[in-house]
């Protein structure tokens, strides 16, 4: 444990051409979701940003492990077993410790488990889709899965969403999430996904993909990907001959 005092001060300002805007027509759900106003910024309460807190007690010794997490003893998820790992930091490069962690992905055939699912990809019944971890002090994570399958789904007459899993990031409390898509290096359809369409900058699309890394990966068992998670950081004291901080 580290006897460093948090961090105060403003955040390093929010690009607004880095994420795609609410109204993109091509990705048919934003039409309906999309604000009908402008934008109001509300500062947290108290009570949102001090609980309700999530302690490294409550994490179960699969939680992290979707290959077995849900598998009936002796049994496991069937697909290519791959670990993803990487770290949660801010825009300095640094790790961002005690972070909550959640993932959740398809199955190897492209199926989600969840009773609303329109897509007749089979079921795996050793592989429920879900798992969650805690950053370590340097902003570290890392899980085992089965890489995702690729799905349709109802935006147009022929759209499929690439192989991903999405990820969930939580802060000091509940109220300060945050989620994102990690993208598998190499999927030809990423760039006709309707959704990665809509981010405007080819460099945000990039940062989603993670890369292959076989310097990770566990012979003769699993491949590896690398996927680190950049949040905004703090600015330092403000400085004439550098505004934006330090």
């Amino acid at each position: 444990m580290k006897n460093t005092p948090p961090e105060t001060g403003a955040f390093f300002a929010r690009d607004r051409e880095w994420h795609p805007p609410a109204f993109t027509p091509i990705y048919k759900t934003s039409v309906a979701r999309s604000p009908q106003r402008a934008l109001l910024s509300f500062d947290s309460t108290k009570t949102e940003i001090t609980g309700p807190a999530f302690g490294h007690n409550m994490l179960g010794q699969l939680d992290n492990d979707l290959i077995l997490n849900y598998a009936k003893p002796g049994e496991m998820a069937i697909g290519q077993r791959i670990l993803v790992h990487g770290r949660v930091m801010d825009e300095r490069g640094r790790g961002v410790g005690g972070t909550l962690v959640e993932f959740w992905q398809a199955n190897a055939g492209g199926r989600y488990r969840h009773k609303k699912e329109l897509y007749t990809a089979p079921l795996d019944p050793n592989f429920g889709g879900v798992g969650r971890t805690i950053t370590d002090g340097d902003g570290y994570y890392w899980l085992k899965t089965i890489k995702p399958g690729p799905y349709p789904w109802p935006n147009g007459p022929n759209d499929w969403r690439p192989a991903h899993i999405h990820f969930s990031v939580f802060g000091h409390g509940f109220a300060q999430r945050l989620i994102t898509q990690m993208y598998f290096e190499g999927d030809p359809l990423i760039w006709r996904c309707p959704i990665v369409r809509t981010i405007p900058d080819k460099a945000a699309v990039e940062q989603l993909i993670a890369p292959l890394d076989m310097n990770a990966t566990i012979p003769m068992d699993m491949r590896a990907y690398k996927f680190d998670i950049v949040l905004r950081g703090r600015r330092s004291t403000l400085f004439e001959n550098k505004l934006e901080g330090n």
